[in-house]
């Protein structure tokens, strides 16, 4: 049974998910935009051989709303806190995305972990001038500062469906025909539905996962990708060479657009840069987009079970 709980201690605050059990810990770590529930397609198989924790970062769900503490360091001492007074044991973590950034900081900087997983992190990439030539900076971040800086709009969501970069994907001579007749049924379901994930007709499933928790996230928390105030200046290089327990990394699809964009969260060459900083990691590649946990469902449950035959 999934149970919803919030950690208090001092000035920190996290919402999370749990099911409880005797087996292994495994925090897990969300990206940016979602939330904990991003996870959910796979708590319950996961829970046959660990003891799940499912944690709302700072500015995303329940947690803690507060712009000044969107950034590795004070999202990474809440969570600490939360493995040492919470979860009491050490702990297999795993982050997504922009969650795995948290991940790799606590496992560089605790002994509280037994075993890192990486799903698809963006290391390299979204630091410094490289980040500018990143898929979330042209799309998530951009689409953050620019709501921030402006006072004609109040939902995100909408804003973000009706001005999120996956609009270059279509046709150019069909393609303000297509994005005005999504955006008028976004429009009738966010009236309709406001507390609820957006759903839109025709609007690829997968695509939609990445709206999943949207309603409690803060654009101040994008807002830091874009300005690269995220990192406060800590080098993913320092991170990475620190970190020393058994290391997976889940690498999705390397995909360059025609104008240089990198589409994925790293290229190949950040990749084996993370693999010779890391003492001890393993890399193992899907098929598939960002999300590998709601892609490739099947073989990331697998993965992870195999890591505790």
């Amino acid at each position: 049974m999934v149970e919803e709980h919030i950690y208090k201690e001092h000035a920190i605050e996290l919402n999370y998910f749990e099911i409880k059990n005797d087996l292994q810990p495994l925090v897990l770590i969300h990206a940016q935009g979602v939330d904990a529930t991003s996870f959910n397609n796979v708590w319950k198989y996961l829970s046959k051989k660990y003891h799940i924790f499912s944690i709302d970062c700072y500015g995303h769900g329940k947690s803690l709303h507060d712009a000044k503490q969107y950034n590795v360091i004070d999202i990474s001492n809440a969570i600490i806190s939360f493995i040492k007074n919470v979860v009491k044991d050490k702990v297999y973590l795993l982050g997504h995305s922009s969650g795995g950034l948290i991940a790799a900081y606590i496992a560089s900087n605790t002994e509280l972990c037994d075993c890192l997983i990486l799903e698809d992190p963006p290391f390299f990439s979204s630091q410094g001038e490289k980040r500018k030539n990143s898929f979330n900076y042209i799309d998530l971040s951009t689409v953050c500062h620019n709501y921030i800086n402006q006072d004609e709009n109040n939902d995100f969501v909408l804003y973000y469906f009706s001005n999120q970069y996956a609009w270059n994907f279509f046709p150019e001579k069909s393609r303000e025909k297509i994005k005005n007749k999504m955006i008028a049924m976004a429009i009738k379901y966010r009236q309709k539905h406001p507390e609820r994930n957006l759903k839109v007709m025709f609007w690829p499933k997968i695509a939609l996962s990445g709206f999943q928790g949207m309603n409690n996230y803060d654009p101040l928390f994008g807002e830091t990708f874009y300005n690269d105030s995220f990192h406060c200046g800590i080098l993913h290089d320092s991170i990475l060479e620190n970190i020393q327990c058994k290391t997976l990394f889940m690498k999705a699809q390397t995909n360059i657009s025609e104008d240089g964009i990198l589409m994925a969260a790293l290229s190949e060459d950040d990749l084996e840069r993370v693999s010779r900083l890391i003492v001890n990691c393993q890399i193992i590649r899907f098929n598939c987009g960002h999300g590998i946990h709601i892609e490739k469902q099947k073989d990331f449950i697998k993965c992870l079970m195999n890591l505790k035959q």
